[in-house]
């Protein structure tokens, strides 16, 4: 259920065709069919292995936007700064929010 309230809402945030057209790209055609696949894994009864499925599509799907998380997070005034540096590190990633 919440896998479909997902997608719901990203469609309600971004707008039906700007997500059609996010799902649709070709270079995400892959994560696309993993997250679906995943949901009806789960819906068929099969939870495990759906849920390691769709974990893979929508770590292929918005990959991109750890970057931006890591960013943000560590621009968190009090907490910031104690979690910027491992999330970095974990993540790899190189893009800071301005201050």
């Amino acid at each position: 259920m919440g896998n479909i309230l997902f997608v719901i809402g990203i469609g309600l945030v971004l707008g039906h065709q700007k997500t059609l057209s996010f799902f649709a790209r070709k270079e995400k055609f892959k994560g696309t069919a993993c997250f679906l696949l995943g949901v009806g894994l789960i819906l068929a009864r099969y939870p495990l292995i759906g849920f390691v499925i769709e974990l893979y599509g929508i770590l292929s799907l918005f990959g991109d936007f750890f970057g931006v998380i890591v960013g943000f997070v560590g621009a968190v005034p009090v907490v910031g700064p104690y979690l910027e540096r491992p999330l970095r590190r974990i993540t790899g990633a190189t893009q800071q929010l301005p201050v």
